[in-house]
């Protein structure tokens, strides 16, 4: 979906924490001095911030490909989100910069999922100097057995999951945990979902054709192309109730 207006080419503030300086990102590092997967780590105005690698995150190559303000990505600060595939943290980590800072004076809560134990000694690690998150061992496909944590509806839910029946697991995911007028992120990988079609442009397509049947508002639909090939991040509101 095309439109939006000119971007401000020069510095700013997404966020009281976010900052897009030129084409690339930056987040005021919740942990200072220390590095989650060897980002740059740089100063400005005397404040320490991690670059946001677009190559390394989906959610940073979309914020800066969407053709809107990409601050409309992310979630309120302070807020509980919910992340499924947070894999080994690498956009996790911002989210948590931008979503807690330093020792939760933000008072957020990032609740991450993923399915590989490896992957959740990973985030377990982030989690020991970053309170706020909180690792999970599950499926995302599996609600019953971590859907207490989420005891209320969220406004903002990430999914990046490689697995087949990507759509489905969205769906029902935000069905369960996202908030009337609430914000779903789908990243699509192309070669994990079963299509019998026309190539990646039809599947895509046919992605988007099914979440406004099923009744969702779809706002965006962001080429990652260059950034992560074969890949397109769905930006959906819930329905009102």
């Amino acid at each position: 979906m095309g439109g939006g207006s000119k971007r401000n080419r020069g510095p700013r503030h997404l966020s009281s924490v976010v900052r897009l300086d030129r084409k690339s990102l930056w987040t005021l590092n919740a942990v200072p001095r220390k590095a989650v997967y060897g980002e740059s780590l740089r100063k400005f105005s005397g404040k320490e911030y991690r670059r946001w690698e677009p190559h390394r995150s989906k959610l940073a190559a979309a914020m800066l490909r969407t053709a809107y303000d990409p601050a409309l990505l992310l979630p309120q600060q302070g807020e509980t989100v919910l992340y499924l595939g947070a894999g080994h943290g690498t956009s996790v980590s911002h989210l948590h910069d931008h979503l807690c800072g330093q020792d939760n004076r933000l008072g957020g809560r990032l609740v991450s999922v993923d399915l590989a134990p490896r992957c959740l000694r990973d985030l377990t690690f982030l989690a020991q100097k970053r309170p706020g998150l909180v690792p999970v061992l599950g499926d995302a496909r599996r609600h019953e057995a971590w859907g207490v944590l989420i005891p209320r509806k969220v406004n903002w839910l990430f999914q990046d999951v490689a697995q087949a029946g990507q759509v489905d697991i969205f769906m029902a995911a935000c069905r369960r945990f996202l908030a009337p007028r609430g914000m779903g992120l789908l990243s699509l990988k192309a070669a994990s979902e079963r299509w019998t079609g026309e190539g990646e442009a039809a599947l895509f397509a046919e992605v988007e054709q099914r979440l406004i049947e099923a009744g969702y508002d779809v706002s965006e639909s962001i080429e990652l192309t260059g950034y992560e090939d074969h890949h397109r991040l769905f930006v959906v509101h819930m329905p009102e109730d």
